[in-house]
C-alpha cells in the first residue's frame, strides 16, 4: 500500500515540476447592485437557508437510532 502511494506522490510531483497549473481569476465588480434586496428579502433568504441545512441534520439525528438498529 505504501508503494502504492510513494508512485501516485511521484507522479503528482512530476506534473507539477512541468508546470502544468492554471491560472484562477477572481471576478471582482466595484459596481453597486442593480436591484437592491429590502431587509424582508434578506431575512426570508437568510431563513430559507436556516431550513434546508438544519432541518435534514436535525432528521439524520432525531432518528439515529433507528440508524443504528438497521443490519
Amino acid at each position: 500500500m505504501s508503494g502504492l502511494l510513494r508512485g501516485l506522490a511521484r507522479i503528482r510531483s512530476t506534473a507539477a515540476m512541468q508546470g502544468t497549473s492554471l491560472t484562477q481569476r477572481a471576478n471582482i465588480t466595484t459596481k453597486p447592485a442593480k436591484h437592491l434586496m429590502g431587509p424582508a428579502e434578506t431575512t426570508v433568504g437568510l431563513a430559507v437557508f436556516s431550513v434546508a441545512i438544519l432541518v435534514p441534520s436535525g432528521w439524520v439525528l432525531s432518528n439515529l437510532e433507528s440508524y443504528k438498529k438497521r443490519q
